[in-house]
């Protein structure tokens, strides 16, 4: 928790959570616009490994994704991939935590 926890605090302010939560044995932080909000927490694995899934989050366009990668890789993001074009109407950048655990920020529009 003490390797990734600057990692995120910088980076999860720059997706709108930007309310920490008081939550013993987690880093959390939480969207401040709404009565009923959306949450990212993280807590330590007694094992300290790196989870298998990627978590994605969404950006209003590409230049938000753009600025979003630039933010994560100041933080320290490791193994950046992009930003780019991966498929049409698809910008996205891949990236890791510190502690290696799989992380994306993309936007998505309708392709007809």
């Amino acid at each position: 928790m003490a390797e990734a926890a600057p990692f995120y605090e910088k980076l999860l302010p720059a997706l709108g959570f930007t309310r920490r939560a008081a939550v013993t044995g987690w880093l959390q932080f939480e969207a401040a616009d709404a009565a009923v909000t959306a949450f990212f927490g993280l807590t330590e694995s007694p094992e300290h490994r790196s989870n298998e899934n990627r978590i994605a989050f969404w950006a209003e366009s590409d230049v938000e994704v753009d600025r979003l990668a630039a933010v994560a890789t100041e933080a320290g993001a490791g193994r950046v991939e992009g930003p780019m074009q991966y498929e049409q109407g698809y910008y996205a950048v891949f990236f890791e935590d510190p502690c290696g655990n799989r992380l994306e920020i993309c936007h998505r529009v309708a392709v007809s």
